[in-house]
């Protein structure tokens, strides 16, 4: 195989980049728009790094069409953006016509710029007044969500081909609800799993209306967060703490999806918290397995296990009803968040999952690394350490794929600098730059223009 075929995609071979509503759009009182449980968390003393909030964020609520014009500049051929709930559905339940008309702008301006929106439908901003009314741990949730699915397919779907249900329900449930590091802030590994149940019976029920209002050419699928456990040593306790791992944070949502139900072991691992299980009814697994057109993997680092000497102590990760397993440090080199640098372990886990969700599509949903950029005297940010992150993950992609895995999508996390979660405005991971400090004022970043390269000619550089 000569080096030029060696580094090209396949054909056909889908390019973008990623944000989330919360994370970038502010205007969060502006026409109509409720309060999601993000505001409320952020508002929380102690919630935010430095007390940050999202009230203004990238400003891109009235930004939008600036920031498009600069996705066309760099050549991004598709935008993954979500819609916020509580824009388009301020108490969770009635229309909002305003929010509405907002994403309607949002298509028609990257439509117009000959970018394609993918549309995801939950990244996390739940409506407070359904946080009010029990949240996710209360079924009730599932329903409403499956509502907005459809209201706002009937508002889009004329034009957004590509659909997301939920972005990382692991996440969603067991950071919000289990160890409380994300809104709503609960910890309680009870209501996490029941609140994990509810998420994934929700992304099925939702599953059922956008298909019910569907056209051809339409896609839907569910994007799920995956880190592979790593040992260091090959024995059966260290394969013991890999398996506890791996089945709540990997295989829990996956196997629910697949249609396998919930992980018989992860069941036993977590019997002591038995009253989770009265969350599932008869029918529910059957109305979570709904058919994919792809499964949306979401990759940063891997886990570092160890089985700890009490096989029942609370796990320091934290994992809802996780036992006598230790995460280690990260190993170098690091991100700015933390994370380890593996891409090696991306392609194990697209090799993996080809295998074990037998020969699914899959779809690259969000990879990226945050650094502390700056920019420099000549005006430009010269981030060299994330164009050799995406370098050596899009290589592991490549690897992925010779090895028989069906990807088909690599969206980089994310597009622009935004508001990180409880880490606030303190990490960067775009592939613009925002100046929070001053203005907000754009710039693009080195790493966006090796994308470019990239997407132009459908392979990688030598």
């Amino acid at each position: 195989m000569n080096d030029e075929l060696r580094y090209r995609f396949p054909a056909g071979f889908r390019w973008g980049a990623g944000t989330s509503a919360f994370q970038i759009e502010g205007g969060v009182t502006e026409d109509g728009r409720g309060p999601s449980v993000w505001d409320t968390f952020a508002a929380a003393e102690g919630s935010i790094h430095s007390r940050h909030t999202a009230e203004v964020a990238c400003d891109h609520f009235h930004r939008y069409e600036a920031d498009i014009a600069l996705m066309a500049e760099i050549g991004l051929p598709e935008y993954r953006f979500s819609v916020s709930w509580p824009r388009v559905m301020a108490d969770g339940r009635n229309p909002e016509p305003r929010g509405l008309e907002f994403y309607d702008r949002v298509v028609d301006a990257l439509l117009g710029r000959g970018i394609n929106p993918s549309v995801t439908l939950y990244h996390w901003d739940l409506p407070q007044a359904l946080e009010d009314e029990g949240g996710w741990p209360a079924r009730d949730t599932a329903y409403r969500f499956a509502d907005y699915a459809a209201l706002v397919q009937r508002s889009l779907g004329d034009r957004v081909d590509q659909w997301t249900t939920v972005n990382e329900p692991f996440c969603a449930a067991f950071l919000g609800y289990g160890i409380g590091v994300h809104a709503p802030g609960i910890q309680d590994d009870v209501l996490a799993l029941q609140a994990g149940h509810h998420l994934m019976l929700g992304h099925g029920l939702a599953m059922q209306a956008l298909r019910a209002g569907s056209r051809t050419g339409q896609e839907f699928g569910l994007a799920l967060n995956f880190s592979p456990a790593l040992a260091d040593v090959d024995d059966r306790r260290h394969a013991e703490a890999r398996r506890k791992f791996d089945g709540l944070h990997n295989r829990f949502f996956l196997d629910a999806m697949l249609g396998r139900g919930y992980p018989a072991d992860v069941v036993a691992d977590t019997r002591h918290l038995g009253e989770w299980t009265s969350a599932i009814r008869d029918g529910d697994l059957d109305l979570v397995a709904q058919p994919v057109d792809w499964l949306g993997v979401n990759y940063y680092a891997p886990a570092r296990v160890l089985p700890l000497d009490d096989p029942e102590a609370v796990s320091n990760c934290r994992l809802p009803g996780l036992r006598g397993v230790d995460v280690l440090p990260p190993r170098g080199p690091l991100t700015s968040f933390g994370w380890e640098q593996a891409p090696g372990a991306l392609t194990s886990l697209l090799t993996w999952l080809h295998e074990y969700a037998g020969g699914i599509p899959l779809a690259v949903l969000e990879n990226g690394a945050a650094f502390e950029d700056k920019v420099e005297a000549d005006g430009r940010v010269h981030d060299k350490e994330r164009e050799r992150y995406l370098h050596e993950h899009l290589h592991a992609v490549l690897d992925g794929i010779r090895a028989g895995a069906d990807v088909r999508a690599y969206v980089v996390w994310s597009f622009l600098d935004n508001f990180e979660w409880a880490l606030g405005y303190t990490q960067r991971f775009g592939l613009v730059h925002v100046d929070f400090a001053d203005g907000l004022d754009r710039r693009i970043k080195d790493s966006a223009y090796y994308y470019a390269r990239v997407i132009e000619t459908n392979a990688l550089p030598d």
